[in-house]
């Protein structure tokens, strides 16, 4: 097992949710109806990402004892790597107009990037950075080489 498919995100509102990431700019596949989506998955590159509401998710862990949901840092991030420091900034303006809440503005970075962080409409937090000497495939994905 040496790859990540899907991450799906608990969402409190799944429709208001699908339109803030729309605003992003993911392209989305609804299963049910524009109005009462039950699932969204993102057709994006690289790993997949699907919205769901979050007491359902939690039921679909446990349906008996389901884990309790609340709010606060979740002990995960996401992260939206940049091929420059001018798309750091548009991607940031563009979820801040969205509905987005800047957590930390972007700048120069102690690894000696240049990046910040903004949390959705459900709280989850997204790193938004470039490094000057990443590489990126043919899937844009980033590319990790061993040291």
């Amino acid at each position: 097992m040496n790859r990540l498919n899907l991450v799906t995100l608990g969402t409190r509102d799944i429709v208001r949710s699908h339109h803030f990431f729309k605003e992003l700019g993911f392209d989305t596949s609804i299963r049910g109806t524009e109005e009462q989506p039950f699932i969204i998955f993102f057709r994006n590159e690289g790993s997949r990402i699907a919205l769901y509401p979050l007491e359902e998710l939690a039921k679909d862990v446990n349906e008996a004892l389901p884990p309790a949901v609340s709010s606060g840092f979740p002990g995960i991030t996401l992260a939206y790597n940049a091929k420059s420091m001018e798309e750091v900034d548009e991607v940031m303006f563009r979820a801040e107009a969205a509905g987005a809440t800047i957590q930390k503005a972007p700048k120069k970075t102690d690894w000696g990037g240049y990046g910040g962080y903004f949390t959705d409409l459900d709280g989850y937090y997204w790193e938004v950075a470039y490094g000057e000497d990443w590489q990126f495939d043919e899937s844009n994905m980033l590319v990790i080489e061993d040291q």
